[in-house]
């Protein structure tokens, strides 16, 4: 019996049966930028479909040149164009799946200087301020939705959705915040809806009753001057009697002050959102947002809360996510562990996105599937993400690993990464690499640090060195003064720290440190409540955009001071799209930030620095150094010493700021290689 019965049970949307409940939502991925574009779209969509997720949507297609993400962003509105979307449809249908063309018009976030919008006033997440439609082009934008459908169908989608959420052009004449209109588009709530209702019967009447209509509805704004949840209900009972079939949930818009989709947001957070308007409507509703596990995808369903689940990024990190889980093999899912790093990031620095624990998500024809002839024995040292990685991927070709590790359990890194707050789900991805570690059979030896003699008469063809970095120790007297701590000792040996602290260096895993030591372990990424409390968001969705003012905790636990040589505000260099979320907790945690510090030395008193002339002197219990890595290289030098090649991958290779990205696809790469 299958452990998920509804996730498994068909459904009826509109005319189309869906094989499960499982939907990989939309995501913007930049692959149309690289060479052999349609191919890899292909590859990428398809991939997917093998792995029996029950309902692919599209990144977002703009109906018109102006409302394109960016320059050079996906845009429908041509026939000569079908061609390269009948080759992606005809990959998908080729392994039994449905696939929905999302038609997206980014109004004033689109980074374009002909954006247009609703009404005046630039986004602040937007260089280009907006030229306001006239009420003729909002009747024509109307029809350009329409007509990007119909191409839609003849490209042979199964359906579109349309994009009305996540505070693009839609959502922003639904807003009262983003429409100040006088005519007949603007003013009450059911003149701003109307433009919205407007594309939703434009596009059933050119479609037709056979395919599916989606429409994304933004279950909760997280902004002010955003629709209430009555709004919203009633909103969305108006675009299912318009002529849509299935509700899709976006949550919050992208200018929105609280984290949505962020590690830091616990598993299901918007249950409370999505559960409005699915009681709203008699059609099918889809739930969104840190929906990453089998489990919590039946719970939604089987609650009622929602008829199918959508998930974006766990869709990157395991294509096969909907196979495995109906094959009862859950445990080999690799998790998407909401870090941002390589998808959401890459997309916001300008990059195509891929995953940080599958590096393979977006470059599928890169990564040929082969078997290794001949098959090797090798050797790898080192079972953090890199030496763990390349161990899978190679044993799974069919050579035979055996893999060395000195500390008592594997994860390297990742067994500091897990226990800060808001980062849980990197325990997730341990047990995955635990798991196949076991089923790809290879040697593990854990508490067994390989020497040079050892791995020289071993009779190995190949040695991989995975062996990681150190601390690097800042030059300044006093940094063995018993108050000196690594940040190796605080996460991962758990020494005591004191009320008062001094961090040096404000990287990732300087931010990380400071993190933890104000939570003092508490995390609020597993707390719904918690979380609603800490960033203001109203559970009951009775406010307008669904925000109340946040409750701070007035106990401080610790006095924390970070401190970086650079004169530059700190934390400039943390993801895109989370750095900020960190930022703004360790503020209301009353940490100091102090840059353009020259370190002078630690004793008994504390810690003594300096801004230009100006000597400081911090009293502290307690300095936690975390001024960057080195290189563990010492055993590839002793294998050099003898004449033996060897191979680094990971920090040994590169330490800068502990790229797990660049680690793992390393990894990946070689294994797949060699």
């Amino acid at each position: 019996m299958n452990d998920f019965p509804h996730l498994f049970a068909p459904l009826q949307v509109g005319r189309t049966t869906l094989r499960n409940r499982m939907v990989m939502g939309a995501m913007h991925t930049r692959l149309e930028t690289l060479d052999r574009p349609v191919e890899r779209l292909a590859a990428f969509y398809s991939a997917r479909a093998k792995g029996e997720i029950g309902l692919i949507l599209t990144g977002g297609y703009s109906p018109t040149p102006e409302g394109v993400i960016e320059a050079g962003a996906p845009l429908l509105n041509s026939v000569g164009q079908l061609h390269e979307h009948r080759a992606v449809v005809d990959a998908v249908h080729g392994y039994g799946g449905r696939i929905v063309l999302q038609i997206l018009h980014a109004g004033r976030y689109a980074k374009v200087p002909n954006c247009v919008a609703p009404s005046a006033g630039k986004a602040r997440i937007n260089a280009f301020s907006p030229r306001v439609l006239s009420t003729a082009e909002v009747w024509e934008t109307v029809a350009a939705y329409a007509w990007t459908a119909q191409l839609a169908k003849a490209a042979g989608y199964d359906g579109v959705e349309i994009m009305g959420s996540e505070g693009y052009l839609i959502n922003e004449f639904a807003a009262a915040r983003t429409n100040q209109r006088t005519d007949e588009f603007g003013g009450d709530f059911d003149a701003r809806v109307r433009f919205p209702l407007e594309i939703v019967r434009a596009v059933r009447e050119r479609v037709g009753a056979d395919m599916m209509l989606v429409y994304r509805i933004s279950a909760v704004d997280l902004v002010e001057g955003g629709m209430s949840g009555r709004e919203t209900a009633g909103f969305a009972r108006r675009i299912e009697v318009a002529g849509a079939d299935v509700i899709n949930t976006g949550i919050g818009w992208h200018e929105a002050s609280v984290p949505t989709i962020a590690a830091s947001v616990p598993r299901a957070a918007w249950a409370f959102a999505v559960g409005n308007v699915k009681r709203a409507v008699s059609i099918p509703v889809i739930a969104s947002n840190r929906i990453n596990t089998p489990d919590v995808a039946e719970d939604l369903i089987a609650s009622g809360i929602a008829d199918l689940v959508s998930m974006a990024r766990p869709l990157l990190a395991d294509p096969d996510f909907a196979m495995k889980t109906r094959l009862g093999i859950v445990d080999e899912i690799s998790p998407c562990i909401a870090c941002n790093q390589a998808c959401l990031d890459h997309i916001f620095t300008e990059r195509t996105a891929t995953c940080l624990v599958n590096p393979r998500a977006g470059h599928e024809i890169e990564f040929a599937p082969t078997r290794a002839d001949p098959a090797k024995r090798i050797a790898v040292v080192g079972a953090g993400p890199a030496g763990m990685a390349f161990a899978i991927n190679a044993s799974q070709r069919g050579h035979r690993i055996t893999l060395f590790e000195a500390a008592q359990e594997p994860g390297g890194q990742l067994n500091m990464a897990k226990v800060a707050p808001g980062k849980s789900e990197f325990d997730g991805l341990l047990r995955y690499f635990r798991t196949m570690l076991k089923k790809t059979g290879v040697d593990v030896r854990l508490g067994h640090a390989a020497s040079a003699q050892e791995l020289a008469s071993g009779g190995f063809a190949e040695i991989v060195l995975a062996t990681g970095v150190v601390p690097r120790k800042p030059a300044f007297d006093g940094v063995d003064h018993p108050k000196v701590l690594s940040y190796v000792d605080v996460l991962l040996h758990r020494v005591a720290v004191g009320e008062r602290v001094a961090i040096i260096g404000a990287g990732g895993i300087g931010f990380d440190v400071a993190d933890f030591l104000v939570a003092d372990h508490a995390d609020d990424s597993r707390d719904v409540a918690a979380f609603q409390k800490t960033w203001g968001v109203d559970g009951t969705h009775s406010t307008q955009g669904g925000i109340v003012d946040a409750v701070r905790d007035p106990a401080r636990r610790r006095t924390v001071y970070m401190l970086q040589r650079k004169p530059a505000p700190l934390g400039r260099r943390l993801g895109k799209s989370t750095g900020w979320i960190l930022k703004t907790r360790l503020r209301n945690a009353g940490v100091q930030m102090i840059g353009g510090a020259a370190y002078e030395r630690v004793d008994d008193r504390g810690f003594h620095y300096w801004i230009g002339d100006e000597p400081f002197t911090l009293e502290v219990d307690n300095v936690v150094l975390c001024a960057g890595q080195l290189s563990n290289r010492s055993l590839h030098q002793q294998l050099r010493d003898r004449g033996i090649n060897a191979t680094l991958i990971g920090g040994a290779d590169v330490a800068s700021e502990l790229d797990a990205i660049r680690a793992i696809d390393q990894a990946t790469r070689l294994a797949v290689a060699i």
